[in-house]
């Protein structure tokens, strides 16, 4: 039965974080360390879901992008410049994750989770980073509308440090904060944001998964049980995403990262 459900949750995570380009760890982690307390996964920490987590986001990521190759929406020197920040950021996270215990865990994880939200909710009000002396891109959706991004790459590297060294910690994945930086600080479409967060999570989850293996963190037949599901869910979410208009994006997005961060809350009180 545990195996089923893996698979579910698996399917779950792939199709809603490929959908707002999350990953899908916001909701591995919670789950594992859910069925962990109810002692269906038995030995469950926040290390080894975090580390489980990521390994998953791994194939999520990977099989979002491909999708996303077929649409042309991912901006790929972004999000490779994005990496040299939170690449490194990866591999610092994975370490300041060793001495946390679950209460404190999924407190902090609840509380990161609702800023994320707070800040697409003001992401209206706030001016963008980006200026004419940084890198300007214009795409055109498949609506028909223009829209103008940018960003300095110093900023965006410092930011993607500290967004890689948060999302490690947690088992997010690269691209689960940097897609609210991408929509807040640099002005990119929600679509191309969604696209592009897929490839940075691809590419920073792989990184960051590494050194949780190196330190023992990945509980590897739960790990194949979420995998294929993922794989698949991921592809079906880059398709919906492909459908929706933006605003319904990030609505999506805001809901469920509230709901998860007042649920977490709750459980690390």
């Amino acid at each position: 039965m545990i195996w089923i459900i893996l698979l579910i949750v698996g399917l779950c995570a792939g199709i809603f974080g490929s959908l707002i380009g999350l990953g899908g760890g916001i909701i591995i982690v919670p789950v594992l360390l859910f069925l962990g307390k109810l002692d269906i996964i038995p030995h469950m920490t926040p290390q080894l879901a975090v580390g489980t987590s990521l390994i998953v986001i791994v194939f999520t990521g990977l099989s979002s992008t491909i999708a996303n190759m077929k649409r042309k929406t991912t901006d790929y020197q972004s999000a490779i410049l994005f990496f040299l920040g939170s690449g490194p950021g990866a591999i610092f996270g994975s370490y300041l994750n060793k001495g946390m215990n679950q209460d404190q865990f999924t407190i902090y994880f609840g509380i990161v989770m609702i800023a994320i939200s707070f800040l697409l909710m003001i992401r209206h009000k706030l001016k963008p980073l980006h200026s004419t002396g940084g890198i300007q891109k214009t795409v055109i959706d498949e609506f028909g509308k223009t829209h103008t991004y940018g960003y300095r790459p110093g900023v965006a590297i410092v930011i993607s440090f500290l967004v890689g060294t948060i999302s490690s910690l947690f088992g997010i994945g690269g691209g689960a904060l940097m897609m609210p930086v991408m929509l807040v600080l640099f002005s990119f479409p929600p679509h191309v944001a969604v696209a592009t967060s897929m490839f940075l999570i691809f590419l920073s989850s792989l990184t960051g998964s590494l050194s949780h293996i190196a330190l023992g963190n990945v509980e590897w037949l739960y790990t194949f049980a979420l995998v294929p599901g993922a794989w698949y869910g991921a592809k079906i979410g880059s398709y919906l995403n492909a459908k929706m208009k933006a605003n319904q994006v990030v609505t999506a997005l805001r809901m469920v990262l509230i709901l998860i961060g007042i649920r977490l809350i709750i459980e690390g009180l």
